[in-house]
């Protein structure tokens, strides 16, 4: 039996007009607008993700990188195993190779201002081939249990498909090797311009780092030692202690990762407009990360319960001794409550940002209700191999959303068509804040 999900009114593809029906294709005007729409802003730095979960491979395309970035498989490879990390994953992990191939846009080393291509292969290929075959022919077994908390059903209602493994291999967190990829170059590309990035989970399930102390570039090997990406040892023990116990009954958790950003000048981003906004575009970056549910810039879950007089960062001058005095054009100020944005743009302070991860909803112990969508049963989920928890990984997938928005709007900042041409004009950048730090003095001058 195969539901029909075919809308009123809709058209095939190459079925035939009725004789004297309108085209229901967009005018011209509708064209026009829709365009300029969609070119009201564009990236920098973009990226496109293609495969599937268990498909032969990953393919991501970045474009906008300049030329002259040194770039090997090996940087490629430190990336994504760092994503293999955490206490709490399947045995997909454990077992699973990420066999990296530069297919374009590298040439001996180095980026040629070409897109560059990255293929990542699946190295479980060989079992899943007559599953997930691009060859005409039928599954050996069809999906008809949407999972609650995945893009199952939608997908499949959406799409009008039958297997919800046509929504599932897409929608999977596996794309996000494909985006640690794009998002490797893009740290590369951050480091010529002194920008670092990292991430620490600070809860997961009920166990919560309550200390407010940022943690630094040097931090960063104990936190990838740690089993949960944890710095505080404590912390880690507790949130050890909870990943124990929900997989004893066969359940999931979820959690929240910090990402901070350090050497991000001033002036990235825009209050002109709103989609300019830096803190939008991390926003929008970290909840398309597969299960985040919230995002929070600074300390904006907090800033709602204090006063005007308590919720802001002071402003001073800086002194020679304050590492992000360049960065903020000669002022600097010591908290980051608004997490290194104002008004859109970054201030010079590290952007300090988290993501709330949901517990993952395919349980090794199904018992979430669902319905057969061929049968009209009430039923429960099918079981997909799946993790305990993938927030540690998560952490690192937020690095990588983060560097892509950061590379994109400093590549919009800086311009360049080469690294050199790149580092270059943001020195210069830097050296002239201090010239103008404002408009008054402009003002005041009697003009013709």
């Amino acid at each position: 039996m195969r539901a029909s999900f075919r809308g009123e009114g809709t058209q095939r593809v190459g079925e035939p007009r009725e004789k004297g029906r309108p085209h229901r294709g967009v005018e011209k005007g509708e064209r026009a607008e829709s365009a300029a729409a969609t070119s009201r802003f564009a990236w920098m730095l973009r990226f496109l993700t293609a495969g599937e979960s268990h498909g032969r491979a990953l393919v991501v395309i970045v474009e906008g990188l300049p030329a002259g970035l040194l770039v090997t498989v090996e940087d490629i490879q430190r990336g994504l195993a760092r994503r293999r990390l955490g206490y709490g994953r399947g045995p997909r992990m454990r077992f699973e190779a990420d066999e990296v191939t530069l297919i374009g846009g590298i040439r001996h080393g180095r980026t040629i201002g070409s897109p560059v291509a990255i293929e990542i292969a699946n190295t479980e290929w060989p079992k899943w081939e007559s599953e997930m075959s691009p060859a005409p022919g039928l599954p050996t077994k069809v999906l008809t249990q949407p999972r609650p908390g995945h893009a199952d059903l939608s997908g499949m209602l959406k799409y009008g498909l039958a297997d919800a493994r046509d929504v599932l291999e897409r929608a999977s967190a596996r794309e996000t090797a494909a985006r640690v990829a794009a998002g490797t170059l893009a740290k590369l590309l951050l480091g010529q311009i002194g920008v670092d990035i990292l991430s620490h989970i600070v809860q997961l399930g009920a166990a919560r780092n309550e200390g407010s102390v940022l943690p630094v570039l040097s931090d960063l090997p104990r936190i990838d030692e740690s089993a949960v990406r944890c710095l505080d040892p404590g912390t880690e023990a507790r949130m050890v202690a909870e990943v124990k116990a929900a997989a004893k009954e066969g359940d999931s958790l979820g959690g929240v990762a910090e990402v901070v950003a350090y050497g991000v000048p001033v002036g990235l981003g825009s209050h002109v407009h709103w989609d300019r906004r830096l803190d939008a575009l991390l926003a929008q970056a970290l909840m398309s990360i597969q299960a985040i549910k919230a995002v929070e810039i600074g300390e904006g879950l907090a800033l709602p319960g204090l006063r005007g007089s308590e919720a802001h960062d002071a402003i001073r001058m800086a002194r020679p001794a304050d590492s992000d005095g360049e960065l903020g054009g000669g002022y600097t100020r010591d908290t980051y409550r608004a997490g290194g944005i104002e008004g859109g743009m970054s201030t010079g302070a590290p952007i300090v940002a988290r993501a709330s991860m949901k517990p993952l909803a395919t349980l090794n112990r199904p018992s979430l209700g669902t319905v057969d969508v061929v049968t009209k049963e009430s039923t429960v989920s099918f079981k997909e191999r799946t993790d305990v928890t993938a927030v540690p990984a998560m952490g690192v997938v937020a690095e990588t959303m983060t560097a892509l928005v950061l590379a994109s709007e400093a590549l919009r900042k800086f311009g360049g068509d080469s690294v050199a041409e790149f580092a270059r004009n943001r020195d210069g950048y830097l050296a002239s804040l201090g010239e103008t730090p404002s408009a008054a003095s402009s003002l005041s001058e009697p003009h013709d």
